[in-house]
């Protein structure tokens, strides 16, 4: 697959965005506002930074896998794997549909191509992810291993055995990125659960690399990312700390948790559409 452009990526996350509105809204079910903040990372990792095979093999040997541990923001994970070639776009006016692959959560009981994990729960991606990139380390396989988590996850005290682990252990072929947005299902997170001392000095606390980014610029989101790369197989793995706005760029839907699990309604849908140009093709 021909890498994209900055700009290429960013006409590519607008149809990815329709894409996850259109599926949420079909279906009257479904979480937009994390999968529309995360749709310019996704874009980014599958279009350009990843080295990956659409033609899927569950074991992922010789290529850099991906782990969706924030699995309820499936909408945006599933536009980008059918848009990258892993299954039909047609298929994803299934979601979240009577004997579809595409559940609201991803599962891997549906043999859906791309998925190595299900993600239902949150709190569990980092450790699948860490056990992947030392398995690779073991098998003296060169490839990366990339997480998504977000930042309500944090909450779960999985995520801490996970990171003491991957530091302890050296697996240095493992970027994690955190989903950075302030938001979730129940309110901000500093009013859910406050997080405390930033993260980023947390992780580097533990034994991380820890980087800065801009999910919603493609350029500084390609240069972040190229740098968390250079850095692999120094002795530590690397943590991005990604700084996002939930339901971005939609207006009526950025910066509140109100747009985490609702769908929108049929005017809510014309109106974000509206902002949003069509630039591959609706499915």
């Amino acid at each position: 697959m021909n890498k994209l452009s900055a700009s290429e990526l960013t006409a590519t996350s607008s149809q990815v965005r329709r894409d996850v509105l259109r599926m949420v809204h079909g279906c009257k079910s479904g979480h937009p506002g994390g999968s529309l903040g995360c749709a310019d990372f996704l874009t980014a990792l599958y279009f350009n930074i990843m080295d990956h095979n659409p033609d899927f093999k569950m074991d992922g040997i010789g290529e850099d896998i991906f782990f969706l541990s924030n699995g309820h923001i499936s909408p945006v994970f599933y536009s980008v794997l059918a848009r990258s070639g892993y299954f039909p776009v047609e298929e994803l006016k299934t979601f979240r549909r009577i004997n579809t692959r595409l559940q609201g959560h991803p599962t891997t009981h549906e043999e859906l191509p791309g998925i190595r994990v299900a993600s239902g729960s949150l709190g569990q991606g980092v450790s699948v992810a860490a056990g992947a990139a030392l398995a690779k380390k073991l098998n003296n396989d060169s490839k990366l291993v990339y997480c998504l988590m977000g930042d309500g996850e944090i909450e779960e005290g999985q995520n801490w055995e996970a990171f003491m682990f991957a530091a302890h252990q050296k697996i240095d072929n493992l970027i994690v990125t955190i989903d950075f947005n302030g938001q979730q299902i129940d309110g901000s997170t500093k009013e859910v659960m406050g997080l405390g001392t930033d993260i980023g000095t947390k992780l580097a606390a533990f034994g991380w690399e820890v980087l800065d980014m801009d999910g919603h610029n493609h350029e500084n989101i390609l240069e972040t990312m190229a740098k968390a790369k250079s850095m692999a197989g120094n002795g530590k793995p690397i943590f991005i700390m990604m700084r996002t706005e939930m339901g971005y760029p939609v207006d009526f839907m950025m910066g509140s948790h109100k747009w985490h699990g609702v769908a929108p309604n049929d005017a809510e849908l014309a109106n974000a559409l509206s902002q949003l140009p069509e630039t591959i093709g609706d499915y």
